[in-house]
């Protein structure tokens, strides 16, 4: 999971590993609560053993990226993508198994949409409404054959968990519906729009998912950094 996400961030452009990790939260968004980011530098690691990127430590003052004065070495490194790494990130996004419809998996595919094919889409998000719909129907059986046993927060935690299914689903429909009629979410009826140059189209992920963890992160939207207690030199 973490491999597709530094992969996808890294076909962009190449960037330092500091650089990498405000990407991958800004990314994920609602998701990045399923992202280890102390495994964010093994990863790299192997990824370059594997051939799949590679490293560079360019003169400091050629670089045009802003990295914390306490940054360690180790997070001044740039990394970048390799031929191979781009053939391997091309398979991962071609993967549409039932490990791609739960939680962690399903929010990073789906963060990496608009560069996977339309089949793909379909297969992920089809097999997303049908997790999501068991998990509605074992919350209503709950509240049905438990409700009078549980007590006023657990009630209120079970339909707070029924409600988020639920709109889910219908989230869902609606996505599923408009990649069978060819259109964008959110867009023009066609295919998706080229954005970044890249001939790609890019869509983000939805902080509505029943499962994720993670709670909305004002500091996405202000543009605040990570916590000092999060920055690469902690990552040992």
């Amino acid at each position: 999971m973490l491999e597709l996400a530094v992969l996808g961030i890294l076909i962009e452009a190449p960037m330092h590993g500091y650089e990498l990790r405000k990407q991958l939260t800004t990314k994920l968004g609602a998701f990045r609560a399923a992202i280890s980011y102390g495994s964010l530098y093994p990863t790299l690691r192997r990824l370059q053993a594997d051939g799949f990127i590679t490293e560079t430590t360019p003169d400091a003052a050629g670089s045009t990226t802003e990295i914390p004065i306490m940054t360690t070495r180790r997070g001044r490194v740039v990394y970048a993508i390799t031929a191979e790494g781009k053939e391997r990130f091309a398979d991962l996004l071609a993967q549409a198994g039932p490990e791609t419809f739960d939680d962690p998996a399903f929010g990073v595919h789906f963060a990496f949409f608009a560069r996977t094919d339309r089949q793909t889409r379909l297969r992920i998000l089809e097999g997303r409404r049908r997790r999501v719909e068991e998990r509605r129907e074992g919350l209503r059986d709950v509240l049905a054959r438990a409700a009078e046993r549980l007590d006023a927060y657990t009630l209120e935690l079970q339909r707070h968990g029924l409600d988020a299914a639920e709109r889910e689903v219908r989230w869902l429909e609606e996505l599923i519906a408009t990649e069978r009629s060819g259109r964008t979410p959110g867009g023009p009826t066609g295919e998706l729009r080229d954005t970044r140059g890249t001939g790609r189209g890019t869509t983000e992920p939805d902080a509505r998912f029943a499962g994720s963890t993670a709670l909305p992160d004002d500091r996405l939207a202000s543009g605040t950094d990570v916590p000092p207690s999060e920055t690469p030199e902690r990552l040992e």
